[in-house]
């Protein structure tokens, strides 16, 4: 079995939000009221953060400024802080390292969004709503891994999701390797934020495969894994600017 991983190399990203509005439209994730998203009730499951200028470097003039990004997707830790807090099973770790999650068996306790140290989980405080014509467009091919739900899914309110590495991309790709009666590969899966990505900053694939290139990229001297200092062991990995 593969383990898929992110690398995500922070001196190529442009911040250009293009990785965040693929996922949106990828996975259906709701917009919240302007009032709802002050409170922190926003759906990102992909968001580009500023980073503060280290004390004392010049940030220039314009147009020559200095500014740093970081992009923030779930990590998909081998060590989830989320599993362990999740009373019901909802939450879990499936063969190939992803951190996916049951909406059917949610209960919205919301344990797993204060135990994760990303803040990569949102609760659904409302019933989705898209005003016309926007609700044309959700994704047919939304579907949750696993068999959990079958057909385009948003999700109720009343329980938390996050990002999945587009897992129904991986479901679609395999269908269709077996469809075709041919093996899977794993260039097939490509998440939408990967694909989206103007300035080539993401890569995606097998961690387990030594010649692909999240395998080459994560052993560069330049990589490193937020907060790893705490156990979780994320896959989804960045590139230091040069």
């Amino acid at each position: 079995m593969a383990k898929w991983s992110m690398v995500i190399d922070l001196e190529k990203c442009v911040a250009c939000q293009g990785c965040s509005i693929a996922c949106r439209f990828e996975n259906n994730t709701p917009v919240v009221a302007p009032d709802q998203a002050l409170m922190g009730r926003a759906m990102r499951w992909n968001d580009v953060f500023p980073l503060p200028i280290d004390s004392g470097e010049d940030t220039g003039e314009y147009p020559n400024v200095t500014s740093r990004y970081l992009p923030r997707p779930c990590m998909h830790c081998e060590n989830p802080p989320c599993i362990k807090v999740c009373p019901v099973g909802a939450t879990f770790l499936d063969d190939e390292g992803i951190v996916e999650q049951n909406y059917v068996r949610c209960i919205g306790c919301r344990f797993c969004t204060v135990a994760c140290p990303y803040g990569v989980r949102y609760f659904n405080w409302f019933e989705a709503k898209w005003e016309k014509p926007l609700g044309e467009h959700l994704n047919p091919d939304r579907v949750e891994g696993k068999g959990l739900l079958e057909g385009p899914v948003v999700r109720p309110r009343g329980v938390v999701e996050k990002c999945t590495y587009c897992v129904h991309r991986l479901i679609k790709a395999r269908t269709r390797a077996e469809a075709e009666g041919r093996d899977f590969r794993a260039d097939e899966y490509v998440p939408a934020c990967v694909q989206t990505c103007t300035g080539k900053a993401r890569f995606f694939g097998d961690l387990d495969d030594p010649t692909s290139t999240v395998s080459q990229l994560a052993k560069s001297t330049r990589a490193f894994r937020v907060l790893d200092e705490v156990g979780t062991h994320p896959k989804s990995i960045y590139l230091r600017e040069g």
